[in-house]
């Protein structure tokens, strides 16, 4: 089916309409079956003899897979009205009204992600338990990620060499590139004469600016959620100031909650438009030592704003010496979904893109500040 109007009025038909508008197919499949989840169980259609379904056996998907998979599905407005019909209309408890799911239910990220995405309808007895379980997931995400951080960051090298002759900050690259001339070819054997040592950088690092910016749109939730928890991880770091602006069409700074990604989390609007180009100009006037600035743009750089506009000011960015990534996915699995053209187009304006998990993020930015 390729007629837009038809394939529309076919999903809100459902099954029965199969025979005059034809079947369907990819992502309209998925709609469908996310459609009959919810409005399949309509007591009106049974009185009036109507099935939306295509089979008589129970639907498999979870209350937590419907709200995953309205999310990929459908733009914000459908979704908010879907969520809310599963509220009000089919009171759907587990959603958002029955605390005791929330209570009996083991915290884990696909649940924060259904939380977070519907918080906006919760009444405040059930606001207060999700609160819980977003603390609970959160604390185990930021234990696992601090440690890795303070460990990237522990092993951060300076350039500068080291007074301290220890195994550990031995410097083998410059070793060998000094003593090169002591290289015997029919021993094939270099011997040193000078080891060299570097210093690590802890507290004597020079201050940088780290400036995430992270897209809110429904797709990049688990980059929203990691972005929270990775700022929170930077933020008290030595010679490291730690920014955090999230953007949809409007931007806002939640730096003053980066040091609490629960709070900043309970905070976030998810969905909307798009307008990366206001965010970057936005981070643009925060830098303050160019040369001692990274701007990370975490985003699936669907531009709903203007490319131009965007290609233009990530290119000044550059161009004054401030370090421009663009990440297209910033999760564990940084698996990314994105406009690969705009991607291009900001990588040739000199800006590195790519997708990393919030581990090599860390790496990134000690490997920067140790220099």
């Amino acid at each position: 089916m390729t007629d837009v109007s038809l394939e529309r009025w076919r999903l809100i038909l459902g099954e029965p309409a199969a025979g005059c508008l034809g079947g369907l197919g990819g992502e309209s499949a998925q709609r469908d079956a996310a459609l009959e989840w919810l409005y399949g169980r309509d007591e009106e259609l049974g009185r009036r003899d109507i099935r939306r379904d295509r089979g008589s056996g129970p639907s498999q998907l979870t209350t937590v897979d419907w709200l995953d998979g309205i999310t990929r599905l459908f733009p914000k407005e459908t979704i908010e009205r879907l969520q809310r019909d599963a509220v009000e209309r089919y009171q759907i408890d587990d959603i958002v009204t029955d605390p005791g799911v929330l209570e009996r239910i083991e915290p884990n990220p696909a649940l924060l992600r259904a939380v977070l995405r519907t918080k906006h309808l919760m009444n405040p007895e059930v606001l207060r338990l999700a609160r819980r379980l977003v603390e609970a997931v959160v604390r185990e995400l930021m234990e696992r990620l601090a440690t890795e951080v303070r460990q990237t960051f522990t092993g951060a090298r300076s350039r500068r060499a080291s007074r301290f002759k220890q195994a550990r900050d031995f410097d083998a690259r410059r070793t060998i590139r000094a003593n090169l001339g002591n290289y015997r070819p029919d021993e094939q054997r270099i011997y040193v004469q000078t080891p060299y040592f570097s210093s690590r950088t802890r507290r004597e690092l020079s201050p940088w600016q780290v400036i995430l910016v992270v897209d809110q749109s429904g797709s990049m939730l688990s980059s929203v959620i990691h972005s929270a928890v990775t700022a929170a991880c930077l933020w008290g770091l030595p010679g490291v100031r730690t920014h955090l602006i999230a953007f949809d069409t409007q931007v806002v700074d939640l730096t003053s909650d980066v040091s609490d990604p629960v709070e900043l989390l309970m905070k976030t609007r998810l969905g909307g438009g798009t307008d990366i180009a206001r965010a970057v100009r936005y981070a643009a006037q925060l830098v303050e030592q160019p040369r001692r600035a990274i701007v990370a743009v975490v985003s699936d750089f669907f531009e709903g704003g203007s490319e131009a506009v965007l290609v233009r000011t990530v290119r000044e960015l550059v161009e004054q010496g401030t370090l421009v990534l663009g990440l297209a996915a910033l999760d564990e699995q940084a698996d990314p979904a994105y406009d690969r053209d705009c991607a291009q187009r900001l990588a040739d304006a000199g800006a590195w893109v790519g997708a990393m998990t919030p581990g090599e993020l860390a790496a990134f930015v000690a490997e920067r500040v140790g220099r």
